[in-house]
């Protein structure tokens, strides 16, 4: 918390709107919102002269270059970086453990799908009141809306994560195969791969946000509000067709399922026993950081279509600088939140550090994009992921305790792949909980 230790905040209106752009005036009434422990009334704001500590929680890579530069700045206002594990969603185990306890930290890095998780708890502050409406210019606008609720403003954008193929170039010259445009030409592709003794991909039972980001291409529609219901739609003909696809690959033995960003994946990346990878724009950096003998072999594509001639992508990630409610210091913490995300020289370290596609909308240019264009033999990486950024469809809607999906999802895939069954038991079984775990919360939920 800041210099002084948890504090009141202000307490949001007990009805929340929890809708997307499109759905901005439908509301549902939480079940104890507003009832958290943590003090009523104002915040008493930083007097004239005063210095205080703000703390920050994140997990994005080289985030403390931009904060040592905001302190170096800012004398009288210091942040105070904890660097939280985001293995696995520890990182927001951690900020709801610590919303419920009164005791979360002024800042935290938070996804835009995990945004209502902490609106359901109350743990956000409405940064309306401290001139939120005065900055949303200078960011991209859907990712502006990405926390926006009604009329209130809960997260200051950060970075989204436009999705790409990344691909050995050097490996599949070698072995004469084609770039992938379509899935048919991946899964073609993986065939040819794994008669080379090698795997295209892995199937990462935990990595529920991937899954999320195909079923988002394919054209799925989890979530929607209509008044004060919510529908959950899951178990969708789009997201079917994606489970469909990755079971078949896994049944036929072409890629593997072992986590994907953690040791064992390394280090087939490093010796090209996993050619290629269905990532974001933030996987860059990550390749670069932990495969840095492969060197001018990589290239990014498109990600490949279900049709051909089609141009549908999606985002992976992508995250916010939330300020959570209790702070005694909301206008500081805001004003942090937004110069870290719009400053040029802290865009310009954010983008060095691998944190993803800027919200900003100024202050960098598509040449910072491309700080690792050696690394992908001095192909313009970058306008790939800029093309797909535009080909992302907008209206997609993320719904409430998100986190909590991914964890159904991650255990539920991990049961098939270890004991037998379909993935598409698995969108039957994760619709039956996500709907269960939303009228556990009080909300007012129908089945797609």
């Amino acid at each position: 918390m800041s210099a002084s230790g948890t504090g009141p905040g202000p307490r949001p209106a007990r009805r929340t709107v929890l809708g997307g752009a499109a759905a901005a005036a439908a509301g549902f009434a939480l079940a104890g919102c507003g009832g958290s422990e943590y003090g009523e009334g104002e915040p008493k704001g930083r007097k004239k002269g005063e210095k205080i500590t703000l703390t920050f929680w994140s997990w994005v890579p080289g985030i403390d270059q931009p904060v040592a530069l905001w302190n170096s700045k800012n004398p009288d206002v210091r942040i105070e970086l904890e660097q939280v594990s985001a293995v696995n969603g520890a990182q927001y185990a951690k900020m709801h453990a610590a919303v419920k306890a009164g005791n979360p930290p002024d800042l935290g890095q938070v996804e835009y799908p995990i945004v209502p998780s902490f609106l359901l708890d109350d743990g956000l502050l409405d940064l309306t009141k401290y001139g939120a409406a005065g900055v949303k210019s200078k960011f991209e606008g859907w990712q502006w809306q990405q926390s926006v609720f009604g009329d209130a403003v809960f997260a200051i954008p950060q970075a989204s994560g436009p999705m790409g193929l990344f691909l050995r170039q050097d490996l599949f010259d070698r072995w004469e195969i084609e770039t992938p445009a379509t899935w048919d030409e991946y899964e073609a592709a993986a065939k040819a791969i794994r008669r080379k003794g090698a795997w295209i991909e892995t199937f990462s039972a935990t990595n529920g946000n991937r899954f999320a980001g195909l079923a988002w291409q394919a054209g799925a529609r989890w979530f929607a509000v209509d008044g004060d219901t919510w529908t959950v739609s899951i178990d969708d003909e789009p997201t079917r067709r994606v489970a469909d696809y990755w079971e078949a690959l896994v049944r036929q033995k072409l890629i593997k399922t072992v986590p994907d960003r953690q040791s064992v994946w390394y280090k087939d990346i490093q010796t090209g026993a996993i050619p290629a990878w269905v990532g974001a724009s933030w996987g860059d950096a990550l390749l670069v950081g932990n495969a840095p003998k492969t060197a001018g072999k990589w290239r990014v594509a498109p990600l490949p279509q279900w049709k051909k001639g089609e141009n549908a992508s999606a985002n992976w990630g992508g995250s916010t600088t939330a300020v959570f409610r209790g702070t005694q210091y909301p206008q500081d913490a805001m004003d942090f939140a937004v110069w870290l995300n719009t400053d040029p020289e802290s865009v310009k370290l954010l983008i060095d550090g691998g944190y993803g596609w800027p919200s900003a909308v100024s202050g960098w240019t598509d040449a910072d994009m491309e700080n690792h264009k050696e690394f992908f033999g001095g192909q313009d990486y970058s306008k790939v992921f800029q093309e797909a950024g535009k080909a992302v469809d907008t209206s997609w809607q993320w719904g409430p305790a998100t986190d909590t999906l991914y964890q159904r999802f991650g255990d539920a895939f991990t049961a098939v792949l270890t004991g037998g069954g379909s993935f598409r038991s698995v969108l039957a079984k994760v619709q039956r909980q996500t709907v269960d775990d939303l009228r556990n919360k009080g909300l007012k939920v129908a089945a797609g």
